[in-house]
């Protein structure tokens, strides 16, 4: 079965490459600049994503608008950088990565700090996760089959997302719209010391009922989508607890589909940085988490 994985996506400006993954040996074709948002015109392209698609090869069917891969599930991704940082054009290595092992992967840009506050980002994280529901058939990716991913701030975005389901709600969407999430060393408490008390004030302000609020550990209920927690023992302490905790959290709130793993010998950084390497740990738990959960829906029909 052949997959895909969204980890950013924009609208217009589309440009084309054909690279290979050292790994997998299967051909990536590129779709740059796409925008999410019609008119937006955000600076520094933070309105737009980048599509990573497996290129055509046997037993794969080319859709009628001369995409790639047919029907494979797809993920969208966010980079990290404390909502302050980080370009999608520093992020190829994942969608190289993922589209080269057969998934179509978007790379996502957004709003950052001091431009926007919260919550400006997860905004721009839900708008983004609409257009590729509503667009990615057109590039031969399953609508029903759409994860997201992220590292760091972007696993904190990617857990708000699936957890507060005002920002898709904003957006026509709801959780049932995301098949799986995979926050990889993320946060979950604002409040809690290492984050918003600790950090640029411009982010989440001052006000510790907003700090609360933006808190993914705050919107837990029951129905929540699929979830692989992934974290390293690089991490700090207060980030490897908030972790373990969100984990024991979720399955309390009446979440039995629940994953967690700690990735040995990574740093905060290279847990995500790495992912582009043979073998790699995180990258490999992500693609069985993927394929898994949708064979699950499967085999349960």
């Amino acid at each position: 079965m052949k997959y895909l994985i969204v980890a950013g996506v924009a609208l217009f400006s589309c440009a084309f490459a054909v690279t290979a993954d050292a790994a997998d040996k299967q051909a990536v074709r590129v779709v740059k600049d796409l925008a999410y948002l019609q008119g937006a015109n955000y600076a520094d392209n933070k309105d737009k994503l980048d599509l990573y698609l497996p290129a055509d090869g046997p037993e794969r069917t080319r859709p009628a608008t001369g995409g790639s891969a047919s029907g494979v599930p797809v993920i969208v991704s966010f980079y990290g950088g404390a909502l302050t940082a980080g370009d999608k054009n520093q992020q190829a290595f994942i969608g190289q990565r993922f589209a080269a092992a057969g998934f179509a992967t978007a790379v996502v840009n957004y709003r950052l700090t001091p431009a926007v506050m919260h919550p400006g980002h997860i905004q721009d994280a839900a708008a983004s996760f609409a257009w590729v529901k509503r667009h990615i058939a057109e590039y031969g990716g399953n609508p029903d089959q759409v994860f997201v991913i992220g590292h760091s701030a972007g696993a904190y975005l990617v857990s708000l997302l699936s957890t507060d389901e005002r920002y898709l709600a904003a957006q026509k969407l709801s959780l049932k719209d995301i098949r799986g999430v995979v926050p990889v060393s993320a946060f979950y408490w604002v409040e809690r010391t290492g984050v918003a008390p600790d950090r640029d004030k411009r982010v989440w302000g001052t006000d510790e009922k907003v700090w609360i609020d933006a808190s993914p550990a705050h919107h837990l209920h029951a129905g929540l989508p699929p979830t692989l927690i992934l974290y390293t023992d690089g991490d700090d302490e207060w980030r490897r607890q908030q972790n373990t905790e969100m984990a024991q959290a979720m399955k309390g709130a009446g979440n039995a589909n629940v994953t967690i793993a700690m990735i040995n010998g990574r740093t905060h950084n290279t847990i995500w940085s790495h992912i582009a390497q043979d073998g790699d740990e995180t990258a490999e738990r992500i693609i069985q988490f993927v394929r898994a959960t949708i064979d699950s829906r499967a085999t349960s029909r």
